[in-house]
């Protein structure tokens, strides 16, 4: 690995503008800078290719720059100028060029400009790695540090794009805005970002693209409860995801009713599952499923397991012991808080769940998927046994 001194970095966002992108190409040393393959000397011809006027020239040139400047997510010397020309050329015609192939990481149809804004995206990403955090990033010396220094020259580039026309452009610009948001240094331009996307929101018909932009403006911690009353349930859902509606009872009603119908939360957007890996997208802003990422919010929101129990019965055709961590596993968790201690009787909502989970054959299919949860609880981790456990007819609340 080589050092700032000997590969200096190259820095030509003056006073956060945007650099005119012929200087980019003819300003820096390129033999000087360096890319996952060595010295980058092929850069300027890949980043002049962007603009070519075939579509299948500009998606190597792109597949090429992903697999030298970004390899494997890690940053070069040659990133930040390669960034802040892509930055510059986002507004010219060719760019909307559609081809399927510009990313090894989406293969859809769609204009140049949207896999350009998502490619910047990834760079703001691994820049924000290890930021607010002691993970080491791997990078070279100055290297991150010079990428984060111009994050906010190429968020004004990006963010201009929020409403573009094009839809698959302005999902790109909106996950390229979160991942340059994540600065620390950018936090004022929040604000300002959230009274854009109100204007989207109020627009657009587009129930995924709704949900991500809620998503994103309660991630960034923004007010999102004018969305808990919005006439499509999935936005009110997501809108009472936001780490702000923590203690709001209107959310948590909101999320412990969608719980009773896991079936519809499930249609509401089509997302990878553990038999179809690859169906959808996952949303944003979101540890796995939605199902899953409401569930927790559940258990971490009720008063007590009585109030979690419909949605907790509502889940259990939907589990097995593939499932347990994001679904039974916390429930038996929030049903048992103390523990289980042997002889202890049971609550008649511990005793109903049970008794579901029990009549629930996958649920036992491989009880090593399963054996944690139950041991930290305090319960055997046998169908049999926690039959034992449930003597006469089910009682009554």
């Amino acid at each position: 690995m080589t050092t700032q001194d000997e590969h200096p970095i190259f820095d030509q966002a003056v006073g956060g503008r945007l650099p005119d992108p012929l200087s980019v190409i003819e300003g820096p040393d390129w033999a000087a800078l360096e890319h996952a393959y060595g010295p980058a000397h092929d850069t300027p011809l890949r980043l002049l290719q962007l603009l070519d006027a075939d579509p299948e020239v500009q998606a190597g040139a792109l597949g090429l720059l992903d697999m030298s400047v970004l390899h494997q997510e890690s940053l070069y010397t040659a990133t930040v100028p390669a960034a802040l020309y892509v930055a510059a050329v986002l507004n010219d015609r060719r760019t909307l060029a559609c081809h399927k192939d510009y990313s090894t990481w989406d293969d859809r149809p769609r204009p140049l400009r949207a896999a350009l804004l998502e490619w910047l995206g990834l760079i703001a990403g691994s820049a924000a790695y290890g930021e607010t955090t002691e993970d080491e990033d791997g990078n070279d010396p100055g290297v991150t540090d010079a990428v984060r220094a111009v994050r906010g020259t190429i968020h004004d580039a990006v963010s201009a794009h929020l409403l573009a026309p094009d839809p698959t452009v302005r999902a790109a610009a909106l996950s390229a805005t979160s991942a340059l948001l994540q600065s620390p240094e950018l936090a004022g331009r929040i604000p300002g970002t959230t009274r854009t996307l109100r204007r989207l929101l109020a627009e657009s018909t587009d129930r995924r693209e709704r949900a991500t932009t809620v998503l994103a403006i309660g991630a960034w911690g923004e007010d999102t409860t004018r969305w808990l009353t919005d006439p499509d349930p999935a936005i009110r859902s997501c809108a009472a995801l936001s780490p702000g509606s923590a203690g709001n009872t209107v959310a948590t009603q909101e999320i412990l009713g969608a719980l009773l119908d896991p079936e519809a939360i499930d249609s509401w957007f089509l997302e990878p599952t553990a038999t179809d890996p690859w169906a959808g997208d996952q949303l944003p802003h979101i540890d796995g499923r939605l199902r899953h990422a409401l569930l927790s919010a559940a258990i971490e929101r009720a008063a007590d397991f009585e109030e979690l129990l419909p949605a907790a019965m509502a889940s259990v055709p939907f589990c097995s012991n593939l499932t347990i961590a994001d679904d039974w596993g916390p429930l038996l968790a929030a049903a048992f808080p103390s523990g289980h201690e042997e002889g202890a009787k049971l609550t008649p909502a511990q005793h109903r769940y049970l008794q579901a989970l029990v009549n629930r054959d996958v649920c036992w299919r491989y009880t090593q998927h399963i054996t944690s949860w139950f041991d930290d609880i305090g319960l055997p981790p046998d169908r049999n046994a926690i039959r034992a456990l449930l003597p006469g007819p089910q009682p009554h609340e």
